[in-house]
């Protein structure tokens, strides 16, 4: 089915942060098939998990025990300081276990018509509960009557929240550290702390949606851990798997206990070859001190495009937490993603006007020129009847 509107290019390979065409043309993946390979293509740990596990069992089900995902189950807690986990395959799957979390809460509290607060230009899945809870009309756009029990306010705007939560069916927040898909959005550095605050004082779950925040991608294992907080609930997936689907709901305290059995599940969710390959996945960030280079990776890129784009009047805005970046520019420029890739970088625009960088996380300092070299030169020449009608 025709559900994306694909780019003129079939990969057949890659290696770190670099991928190859059918005609074997190199090309600079600063996208990671959307913040999803952090560790790069083909990395070494990963392929050898994959390939080590296929040997021996690749599914039983969860009605039974699944060493490698007990393993697993321990690892994220202890990063996380969560209590317990519930696996499935996808970030949506995740949220959506995230969702009944907060309606049963809502129940146990005698809340009939339990209520989640959302965000506007939040984006947290494509399946129906999750669209109805993501704040962005073009994503909902023919598929009413969507799910009831999201109420939007915007993001970064704790008067909105104050403002909100007094409706006594709100039972949680649930909110992006960063909004990717919205833009790249970066809130106040006390942002989550406030709502933090606001959630003990109103008996209200905290949910933080870091299927795209997480696993290192802000310069923290999670986002949460730059602001010393801890959530009721937290999602992971995208980077957990380094590409092998996996998904991963993680709670805390009274939402720990609030998913028993027959309320919820998956088939295929925590098995063996998916778990293996996200103990590699922890097992090298740690190894190779990956994490503790990310914060000053992502200042590098901010600053040589400034830098490099300095008086250009079409650039409004350059900003990351990590390996998260968002450019902002004075026009549409979708366009740019197909003059990108002719130049051999791999890049995406969301929001339409803004460029989104979500490089590996193994990036190199050579590697961090050559794509900012790239990124100004195309910015330049794509921007310069703006800055010639400016002037």
């Amino acid at each position: 089915m025709p559900t994306y509107g694909r780019l003129p290019v079939t990969f057949e390979r890659g290696e770190g942060v670099w991928l190859w065409d059918q005609s074997n043309k190199r090309y600079l993946d600063a996208l990671s098939g959307i913040a999803v390979c952090n560790l790069g293509h083909a990395h070494p740990a990963i392929h050898q998990a994959i390939s080590e596990q296929s040997k021996t069992l690749l599914h039983t089900s969860n009605l039974y025990g699944i060493a490698s995902q007990e393993k697993l189950a321990d690892a994220l807690t202890s990063k996380s300081a969560m209590d317990n986990v519930f696996f499935c395959n996808s970030g949506a799957e995740a949220n959506e276990a995230a969702i009944k979390i907060a309606r049963l809460y809502g129940h146990q509290q005698g809340i009939d018509k339990p209520c989640i607060l959302v965000m506007e230009k939040s984006f947290h899945g494509r399946t129906m509960g999750t669209i109805s809870a993501t704040g962005n009309a073009k994503v909902q756009d023919g598929f009413w009557p969507l799910l009831e029990g999201f109420s939007h306010v915007p993001f970064n705007d704790i008067t909105a929240i104050k403002k909100t939560i007094s409706d006594s069916n709100i039972v949680a927040i649930m909110v992006e550290p960063v909004q990717g898909e919205g833009g790249v959005h970066i809130p106040d550095s006390d942002y989550l702390n406030q709502i933090r605050s606001l959630c003990d004082q109103h008996d209200l779950l905290m949910i933080l949606d870091e299927v795209q925040t997480g696993i290192g991608r802000t310069g923290k294992f999670l986002a949460y851990q730059h602001n010393d907080i801890v959530p009721d609930v937290c999602t992971l997936a995208k980077g957990l798997g380094n590409g092998v689907p996996i998904g991963a709901c993680l709670a805390k305290g009274k939402a720990a206990s609030i998913l028993t059995a027959g309320k919820h599940g998956s088939t295929f969710g925590g098995n063996p070859l998916s778990c293996s390959a996200a103990l590699a996945v922890i097992d090298t960030l740690d190894s190779e001190a990956i994490i503790e280079q990310v914060e000053t990776k992502g200042k590098q890129i901010c600053t040589s495009l400034a830098n490099k784009l300095e008086g250009n009047i079409a650039v409004s805005n350059i900003r990351n937490k990590g390996l998260m970046i968002g450019i902002d520019l004075s026009m549409t420029c979708t366009d740019l993603v197909a003059i990108a890739l002719d130049h051999g970088l791999l890049i995406n625009v969301t929001a339409d006007k803004t460029i989104r960088l979500l490089p590996p996380l193994i990036i190199d300092s050579e590697q961090i020129e050559l794509l900012t070299d790239t990124l100004s030169l195309i910015i330049k020449k794509f921007t310069q009847n703006f800055e010639n009608d400016a002037t």
